[in-house]
C-alpha cells in the first residue's frame, strides 16, 4: 500500500477561512498567511504537558481504547452501507445487527478457511529449518556473530542486573510451558477486545449522529456548531473514501498474490492471498513483513534456488504496482500526507499499541489533520502534517 496522502479536499487558502497566500521573492513557494502562532510560552508549556499526559493516558488505557477506536474506524467504512439500507426503510437497529452479523460471518468464516492451512504450515516449519539453514549458508556466518554479540549482552544485562542472571535458567527449564503460557494468554487477550470491538460498532452503527447533534447542541455559537458539523463531515467523508480505496486495492493485491503463488506452485495460494491482504494495511512496515515471509515460504518449497527468490519478488513486484502507481493516483486528489510522518506515527503507535496501533496510526494522523485544517489556531500543526502533491504528480 502507498504511503496515503490524506488531506481535504481544495486548497488550502479554500480550507483556512479569511486565509491569504503571499509567495516569497522570486516566487519560489506559496506559504498561508492566516497561520497563527502561540506566543505565550505557558500555552506552549501546558499544551505540551496536556499531550503528554494524554499519551501515558492512552497507553495505559489501550485495552478500553483500542476496541473503542477500532469499532470507530470500522463505523466510518460501513456508513455507506448503512445509507443503503437506510434508503430501504429498514430500521436502524436492524440494520445495525445485519452488518454486524454479515461482517461477523465473514471474519469467521475467513478465519476457519485459513486456520488448516496455517496450521500445517506451522507443523512444517520445524522440519524446514535444516533446509532454510542449507539455503542460506552465504550468510550464516554473520548471522553466527550477530547471535553470538546479541548472547554477550544479554549475558552482560544479566550481571549487570541483580538476579538477572538466573533468569536464562529460568527460560530454558520449561519453554514450551512459556510458548503455550504466552500463546494461550494472547489469545484470551484478542478474543477479549474482538468481542469488545464487535459490540462497541454494534451501539454506535444503532446510535447513528446521535453525538454529533448532541455535540452541535451544546456548541454555544452558530459558527461553532457549522464548524463542529463541517469537522464530522469531513472526516466521515474523507476517512470512508480513504478506508474504501484501500481495502478494494488490498483485496486486489490480496487475489493478485494468490493467483501468482498458485502459479509459482506453492500450496495453500488462499492463505498467501490473504495474508497480503491483510499486510498491506500496514503501510511501509506490513510489506517489509511480507516480503520476509515470502522469501521464507519460497527457500522452504521451491526448487532450484532461483525459483525460490520468485515469490518474494514477484510479490514486491505487485506491491510496487500498487502502491507506487495505482493507490497514489486514486487517492492524490484528496490526500496528502508527508511521508516522514507517516512513517514515525506508524512506529509511534506501534509501540504504543502493537500491530493495531500501527493500522490505527494513519486513520488517527489524517482526522488530526483534518481538524487542525479547520480550526485557525491549530492551522500551523494542519499545515505542517500536510505533504507535498508535486511528488504525486507525473
Amino acid at each position: 500500500m502507498a504511503t496515503p496522502d490524506i488531506t481535504a479536499p481544495g486548497t488550502t487558502g479554500a480550507r483556512l477561512e479569511g486565509s491569504q497566500a503571499i509567495e516569497e521573492p522570486g516566487g519560489a513557494a506559496t506559504i498561508p498567511k492566516d497561520m497563527p502562532l502561540p506566543e505565550d510560552p505557558r500555552a506552549v508549556f501546558q499544551g505540551g504537558l496536556f499531550i503528554l499526559a494524554l499519551l501515558a493516558a492512552a497507553y495505559v488505557a489501550k485495552t478500553v481504547l483500542l476496541p473503542i477506536i477500532l469499532a470507530f474506524i470500522l463505523k466510518l467504512l460501513l456508513q455507506p452501507v448503512m445509507r443503503a439500507l437506510a434508503r430501504l426503510r429498514l430500521p436502524r437497529v436492524i440494520a445495525s445487527l445485519l452488518v454486524i452479523v454479515a461482517l461477523l460471518g465473514l471474519v469467521l468464516g475467513l478465519g476457519e478457511l485459513l486456520s488448516t492451512p496455517a496450521a500445517n504450515w506451522a507443523n512444517k516449519l520445524p522440519q524446514g529449518l535444516p533446509r532454510l539453514q542449507e539455503r542460506v549458508k552465504i550468510i550464516s556466518a554473520p548471522l553466527n556473530t550477530l547471535n553470538h554479540l546479541l548472547i554477550h549482552a544479554k549475558s552482560m544485562m544479566g550481571k549487570a542486573i541483580p538476579g538477572g542472571a538466573a533468569a536464562p535458567a529460568t527460560a530454558t527449564a520449561a519453554p514450551s510451558s512459556d510458548l503455550q503460557t504466552v500463546v494461550l494468554a494472547s489469545a484470551q487477550t484478542f478474543t477479549s477486545q474482538f468481542l469488545e470491538t464487535f459490540l462497541v460498532l454494534f451501539f454506535l452503527l444503532m446510535s447513528g449522529d446521535t453525538f454529533l447533534r448532541r455535540l452541535v447542541e451544546v456548541m454555544p455559537r452558530f459558527r461553532d456548531k457549522r464548524q463542529v458539523t463541517d469537522i464530522s463531515q469531513q472526516i466521515e467523508a474523507d476517512i470512508s473514501i480513504y478506508l474504501a480505496t484501500i481495502t478494494a486495492m488490498n483485496a486486489l493485491v490480496g487475489i493478485a498474490t494468490g493467483l501468482t503463488m498458485w502459479a509459482l506452485g506453492l500450496d495453500d495460494a488462499v492463505l498467501w492471498g490473504a495474508i497480503a491482504f491483510l499486510l498491506n494495511y500496514v503501510p511501509i512496515l506490513g510489506p517489509l513483513t511480507g516480503v520476509a515471509i515470502f522469501l521464507g515460504v519460497g527457500m522452504l518449497s521451491l526448487d532450484p534456488l532461483w525459483k525460490a527468490f520468485m515469490p518474494m519478488v514477484l510479490y514486491a513486484v505487485i506491491h510496487i504496482i500498487e502502491g507506487e502507481t495505482i493507490t497514489p493516483m486514486l487517492l492524490a486528489r484528496r490526500f496528502t500526507l508527508n511521508p516522514v510522518l507517516v512513517i514515525i506515527s506508524l512506529l509511534f503507535w506501534d509501540w504504543m499499541w502493537g500491530i493495531p496501533g500501527a493500522i490505527l496510526a494513519v486513520p488517527m494522523l489524517a482526522m488530526l489533520k483534518i481538524v487542525c485544517d479547520r480550526i485557525r489556531t491549530l492551522a500551523a500543526l494542519g499545515h505542517f502534517l500536510e505533504g507535498d502533491k508535486q511528488t504525486l504528480e507525473p
